[in-house]
């Protein structure tokens, strides 16, 4: 059997490669690993699960309840949610795991299954492998331990969530966001109901666009992934911003009230000079990731924040969040993580956030978002070679320092193998458009060449 999980739970197409056999068993594993890991301490244990609004959910969720509660886990159901929502209700309900389902910003065929640990937080790289052991083990022949009578799990339905969740968003922003005009894209995704709803309790005057989910729609042309709609929407309604969720609303980018999109990079660059001012950027310090736009680094420089770079994925910006205590963090593609508030990326908190910015200062979004200037940056994927030897190849080595040399210190170049395909990302940024695709291009061959 292949690895199940991968860097965000275990995703696949529903009911083909994940299917409710898998999400039962998975289910139970989880809740034999956890317990053998101590983690229920010898008392009853209870979850939280949520999901996004595919079709496929109602019968996936069906399943992950089943297996829970065989294993003895009393289930608390909280509906159609985001996943941060999920995370934040762990936490808060003191329930010893949490599971959403959901694939995020994939198309509708898709669907997954993501585990938290007690507090919300995302299960460390051991326990996920163990759960994968566990639940190969028992897939091929050994019998799980099977509590009888009193001891299987309860179920309920848990409708407190959905306030619960709204009024936890709403006490944690800096000022209210009355006189503001939002449009805000829900993907027609798990926000579609929480998203309006907080941002009209904090005062917000709101367009909403893509909250119609009929669990085939989730992602389908809008969304973060589709700004077009948004970008539409925001000109013809006269907006100050529109916001943009995925279909599990972990993430958010946003719109100027020119239409023009503010990504992942010039959010964090707001959000930090704004937290700064407040006196909550511990250490003075943002987390980004290797691909991070090399604008992001020059204006944070400027404005003497530090920035430290982890590898790509919202869960190695919040290992090193967690590790170092740091505030704030996130990805160019709008995970952006608020540690003091949330224990993952939550699009609503952080347009709700970036709104807050707007209203506080009087300034326009385009405005605060051109703290940065975003260096083009050009990606070319290169299929088919030995990635392995990205590291170690001599005439790749020579061809990085010479591009490096020629772009100096307003360019950058990044090779990466892909985690999952045999081909290698060439990212090469620049001032001019037309040196990076130059650059870009010249690199991608030696890739070809040196490792073909």
């Amino acid at each position: 059997m292949g690895r199940l999980f991968g860097t965000d739970g275990v995703r696949g197409v529903a009911n083909a490669d994940l299917t409710a056999e898998l999400a039962l068993g998975l289910s139970v594993a989880a809740a034999h690993v956890l317990a053998e890991a101590g983690t229920f301490e010898g008392h009853r244990p209870t979850a939280v699960v949520g999901r996004d609004p595919r079709a496929s959910g109602e019968f996936l969720e069906a399943a992950v309840v089943a297996g829970l509660a065989s294993a003895g886990v009393d289930v608390r159901r909280v509906g159609v949610l985001p996943t941060p929502a999920v995370a934040y209700l762990t936490g808060a309900l003191g329930a010893d795991l949490g599971v959403m389902l959901s694939a995020s910003h994939n198309a509708m065929p898709d669907n997954g299954v993501k585990f938290f640990a007690r507090g919300g937080h995302k299960l460390a790289d051991e326990l996920e492998h163990r759960i994968e052991a566990v639940y190969e083990q028992h897939r091929t022949g050994e019998p799980w331990a099977r509590p009888t009578g009193a001891g299987v799990g309860r179920v309920t339905d848990y409708d407190a969530g959905f306030d619960r969740y709204i009024a936890h968003l709403i006490g944690v922003l800096p000022n209210r966001l009355d006189g503001i005009k939002v449009v805000l894209d829900e993907a027609h995704g798990a926000a579609s109901r929480v998203s309006p709803e907080a941002f009209a309790r904090a005062g917000a005057e709101i367009v909403t666009i893509g909250a119609d989910p009929d669990g085939l729609n989730i992602n389908d042309g809008c969304g973060s992934t589709h700004l077009e709609m948004l970008q539409a929407a925001v000109v013809e309604h006269g907006a100050d911003l529109g916001i943009a969720h995925d279909g599990d609303a972990d993430r958010c980018l946003a719109v100027d009230a020119e239409g023009r999109e503010v990504d992942g990079d010039q959010i964090l660059a707001v959000l930090a000079l704004a937290m700064r001012e407040a006196g909550q950027l511990r250490k003075n310090t943002v987390v980004g990731t290797v691909m991070s736009n090399l604008g992001f680094k020059l204006a944070m420089e400027r404005e003497g924040i530090e920035l430290v770079q982890t590898a790509v994925g919202d869960r190695y910006v919040l290992e090193s969040m967690k590790a170092e205590g740091y505030a704030l963090g996130g990805e160019q593609s709008g995970h952006v993580i608020v540690l003091d508030h949330a224990t993952t990326g939550d699009g609503t908190l952080t347009g709700l956030m970036l709104a807050a910015r707007v209203a506080a200062t009087g300034r326009t979004l385009a405005d605060l978002a051109g703290v940065m200037s975003r260096l083009p940056q050009i990606l070319v994927n290169v299929p088919d070679v030995d990635k392995s030897r990205v590291t170690t190849s001599a005439e790749l080595a020579t061809a990085v320092a010479d591009a490096e040399r020629e772009l100096g210190a307003t360019g950058r170049v990044l090779l990466r193998p892909s985690g999952t395909e045999p081909l290698v990302r060439v990212m090469v940024e620049a001032a001019d458009i037309e040196q990076a695709k130059a650059v870009a291009g010249r690199l991608a061959d030696v890739v070809k060449s040196a490792l073909g």
